[in-house]
C-alpha cells in the first residue's frame, strides 16, 4: 500500500484491517493521537521516540516582495514547524539505497 498523502481516514482503515478495531474506536483512536501531538507541540519540541522530533520555529517579520507586481510588503511574524527524523527512521529510509 504505497500512498503519497496519507490521511486520518486511511490510517484509521489500516486499524481496521490489520488489528481488527471496529470503525469508530479506530477514528477515535486516530484524532485522539492527533489532538495529543497538536496540545504537546504547542509548548515546544515534541518527541515520539523511533520517529523523530517535531520542533516550533519562531519566525521574525520580514520583507516580502510580490513577484509579479514587484510591490512590497511585511510578512507577520509567526511560528513554523521543521520535523527531523529519528536516526532510526532514516535508518530504514534508506536501507534500500
Amino acid at each position: 500500500m504505497k500512498i503519497n498523502n496519507l490521511t486520518k481516514f486511511e490510517i484509521a482503515k489500516k486499524l481496521i484491517k490489520e488489528l481488527g478495531f471496529s470503525s469508530l474506536y479506530s477514528k477515535k483512536l486516530v484524532n485522539d493521537f492527533f489532538d495529543c501531538v497538536k496540545e504537546n507541540i504547542k509548548g515546544n519540541n515534541y518527541k515520539l521516540k523511533n520517529i523523530g522530533t517535531f520542533k516550533v520555529l519562531n519566525k521574525k517579520q520580514r520583507l516580502g516582495r510580490n513577484p509579479k507586481t514587484k510591490i512590497n510588503f511585511k510578512i507577520s511574524a509567526r511560528k513554523s514547524i521543521s520535523f527531523i527524523s529519528s536516526k532510526k527512521l532514516s535508518k530504514i529510509l534508506n536501507k534500500n539505497n
